[in-house]
């Protein structure tokens, strides 16, 4: 893995200049945004465990639909984990050209659509118990 040089001092050996020191603050929430981004990925797994395998596991009759919900919650974490690394490598690289990297508006609408449609299946689950 390539790994940058740390920056230990301030540019012109003085002391941080606004640009510089908001540079260094965007950065820092650039990766703090990016471990949310996997946060939320780990939960989705989690619960597409939960859903897929566990509740199966202590229920009576049909399984399938549990299995295919808990699929889709896996399948969307793993969708999150690699969208929130590639977003993290696209605006630190914005930030260091200065420019500013908008997300997708495709992709944010689908993960949305993927999350309503997961959240609506589970609420059925919920009701119909099947």
């Amino acid at each position: 893995m390539h790994r940058r040089p740390l920056d230990t001092e301030p540019p012109g050996g003085g002391s941080f200049d606004e640009a510089g020191d908001a540079t260094r603050r965007t950065l820092l929430a650039n990766e703090r945004t990016g471990m949310a981004w996997w946060r939320t990925g780990l939960t989705a797994v989690a619960v597409g465990l939960a859903v897929g395998k566990v509740i199966p596991e202590l229920s009576e009759g049909t399984t399938w639909p549990y299995t295919v919900v808990g699929a889709g919650y896996a399948v969307l974490g793993i969708v999150l984990f690699a969208y929130g690394t590639l977003r993290h490598h696209d605006v630190e690289a914005a930030v260091m050209r200065g420019a500013f990297a908008r997300p997708g508006s495709g992709f944010m609408w689908t993960i949305t659509g993927a999350g309503v449609l997961l959240g609506a299946l589970t609420v059925a689950l919920i009701v119909a118990r099947p």
